[in-house]
């Protein structure tokens, strides 16, 4: 049978597909082929590193910050655990209700929050934040809703156990743990330590098959000058001071004029650092260094400390202050002495006891700007006085090139120069000192690594000389007994001291209603322990605005109970000091111990104000007698005291810790001696 030509011949189109196909693969092939030459020559470097982020995770350790504590110990700032809420938006089903219930728990949140959070938890994202830092029961509320998606990991949170103590010196840290301001800020870097690192190496759904950590170094804790109980005294005593007087605020700093330590700063008003976004921006000011103020009669201490250092004028000069109005070349204002009055002919002296402005500006006169200017640098004024404080005001000091005569006139009497109270204290520190300034410090040393580095007191440089110091001193102290100061005066202690009262400069323009009422002295006088300058801003209470009448109250009140605390002896009138015999240390017979045991000589007591000699007494009558003096002690070994650091009759320094050393031996009773 033969095939007829209508018959088509099946294998043509089969061939054709086949070829079809073929084609078809071969070129599917080569795609492939493309493909993967380009993902593993071309790609290879970018898809690994990819891969790399996609199971590699490195998270932050963040690291605990050192503490802050005060010259006995006390802790002022430490780090605790906090819970922080987070959450993976993409295993929350519905966003609106989650943030919704959250909020609920937290009980803090407003509309603007929820929403935020609601947008939050609406992302495809693998992980965001819920709240950081919050409360025990705030993390315990918002668990107890067992929502999926949502969890708790710690982090180091910042804690101020006193609240507003010391507030504006310490300053605040972020949540990023990092020091936003104060001392946190000033000495982050030592403070703060090195965050560590967690590597975690995850497969491709996300299951954790290793974990990698470096820990985190710890910070360096800082010890400060301050002493926890008298910065709460002068806070106290500020508080209790600007709300008596009505005022808008104030600031008081107590220094040791010897050291330039500061053993309190208050301001006033204040704020809890543990939640300082709740407070205004002038709340968080720290005054004490960042604000300007004319200083205005205290100022006269740098007028008279130039006449007297430069012998222009004797103490005992007589200046004319005749009529009680005073009129300068270039000036529009006719100087006057308060409320008026004529204060006649009056000494150098009762020139600054009285606080007399015409009496002072002529003692300026007789100075001269070169002079004058000189000693406004030498006491510190027109520049940062600590390297503590970086935000420091450094106050406006013309320079002596733009000093008119009226000018003059204003800078000798405290005006048209502009201080803070930090300046005021540490320049009339050096009057108590001897004439050596001594540069403000509040950092006492900072342990790093188990190590006390202990800073070193710096005396900067010579103000004036110990007998110009001296004449300063007395003059000051009659200001307190006979002057504008009498309500500074403290029972049993002599006190030297200087008022101010300044009209406020607002918008350009002296206010007649608002002024700044200062203080500033130090007691005892003629051995100072305690330095103390108060700034009230603006008083409006029943004792007026005057220096003497508003700041000088204030200072008795933080000197009084600071004093008390401190163990300074009077020095009016003071209590005979009573000399107790005591026994000697025979050596000891040899037993089983190859050397001798050590004889402990009669040795009196030392002078007021000095280290006791506690050499021969046992471990529980050595520690009596120095803490009812303000020191400490650290034993060594048992029986009784052979030896101790510091020395007896070294000088008498508030938390000292006095090193003693105890090994056991007879006492032998030695007769008394007498004078």
């Amino acid at each position: 049978m033969t095939n007829s030509p209508d018959t088509v011949d099946w294998r043509v189109p089969l061939k054709r597909r086949i070829v079809w196909m073929a084609g078809f693969l071969a070129f599917w092939v080569a795609c492939i082929e493309t493909r993967l030459v380009y993902l593993q020559v071309f790609a290879r470097a970018d898809l690994v590193a990819r891969a790399e982020r996609q199971q590699e995770r490195t998270q932050p350790s963040p690291a605990k910050r050192g503490d802050i504590l005060d010259r006995r110990g006390r802790v002022l700032a430490t780090s605790v655990d906090a819970d922080t809420i987070y959450a993976v938006p993409s295993a929350i089903g519905d966003a609106a209700d989650a943030a919704k219930r959250i909020c609920q728990a937290l009980a803090d949140c407003e509309g603007r929050d929820r929403q935020a959070l609601a947008d939050r938890l609406g992302t495809r994202r693998a992980f965001a934040y819920v709240r950081r830092q919050v409360s025990p029961e705030q993390a315990r509320r918002v668990a107890a809703l067992n929502l999926d998606g949502v969890g708790f990991v710690k982090e180091s949170r910042r804690f101020y156990p006193n609240k507003e103590l010391a507030a504006h010196l310490l300053g605040y840290v972020g949540l990023d743990n990092t020091g936003l301001n104060g001392l946190e800020y000033t000495y982050d870097s030592k403070i703060r330590g090195k965050p560590g690192t967690i590597l975690v190496h995850t497969d491709a759904r996300r299951h954790v098959f290793s974990r990698f950590e470096r820990p985190p170094t710890s910070g360096s804790s800082v010890e400060l000058t301050l002493d926890e109980y008298l910065q709460h005294i002068a806070e106290r005593e500020l508080r209790a001071g600007v709300l008596f007087n009505r005022a808008q605020g104030g600031s008081a700093i107590v220094m040791n004029p010897r050291t330039g330590e500061i053993l309190a700063m208050a301001n006033e008003p204040t704020f809890n650092p543990n939640a300082f976004r709740d407070a205004q921006e002038n709340e968080r000011r720290n005054r004490a260094v960042q604000d300007l103020y004319e200083p205005g009669s205290t100022f006269k201490i740098v007028t008279a400390s130039a006449a007297i250092e430069e012998k222009v004028m004797d103490v005992d000069a007589m200046i004319d202050t005749n009529p009680g109005r005073l009129v300068v070349a270039g000036r529009s204002r006719v100087i006057t002495d308060d409320a008026g009055r004529n204060n006649g002919l009056l000494s150098f002296t009762k020139v600054i006891v009285k606080s007399s402005n015409i009496g002072a500006v002529k003692i300026g006169f007789r100075v001269g700007t070169e002079r004058l200017s000189r000693f406004v640098g030498l006491y510190g004024f027109g520049s940062q006085v600590s390297p503590d404080f970086p935000s420091e005001n450094a106050g406006i000091v013309w320079s002596p090139e733009k000093w008119t005569e009226s000018a003059l006139a204003s800078v000798s009497m405290g005006y048209q120069i502009a201080v803070t109270p930090l300046q005021m204290i540490a320049a009339v520190g050096a009057v108590a000192n001897g004439g050596q300034y001594a540069e403000p410090r509040v950092v006492r040393a900072v342990y790093r690594n188990g190590v006390r580095y202990q800073a070193t007191p710096k005396v900067v440089r010579r103000a004036v000389s110990s007998d110009t110091a001296s004449a300063l001193t007395t003059i000051m102290e009659e200001v307190v007994t006979d002057g504008t100061a009498k309500r500074a005066r403290i029972d049993g202690f002599s006190v030297a001291g200087k008022t101010g009262t300044a009209q406020k400069l607002i918008d350009g323009q002296y206010s007649h209603s608002d002024h700044y009422a200062s203080f500033v002295g130090f007691v005892p006088s003629r051995d100072p322990a305690l330095a103390i300058v108060v700034v009230i801003d603006s008083a409006k209470g029943p004792n007026g605005d005057h220096g003497g009448t508003v700041a000088a109250p204030i200072f008795k009140n933080i000197a009084e109970p600071a004093l008390r605390y401190l163990g300074i002896p009077s020095t009016i009138n003071p209590p005979a000091t009573v000399l107790v015999a005591r026994g000697e240390l025979a050596p000891a017979t040899p037993t089983t111990v190859s050397r001798e045991a050590p004889v402990i000589s009669l040795i009196a007591e030392g002078p007021p104000g000095t280290v006791p000699d506690v050499r021969g007494l046992s471990a529980r009558e050595a520690v009596r007698k120095l803490v009812t003096l303000g020191l400490s002690a650290h034993l060594a070994g048992d029986g009784i005291v052979v030896s101790q650091s510091p020395e007896a009759g070294s000088p008498l320094e508030p938390a000292t810790i006095c090193r003693l050393v105890l090994q056991r031996s007879p006492r032998v009773p030695v007769p008394a001696e007498h004078p």
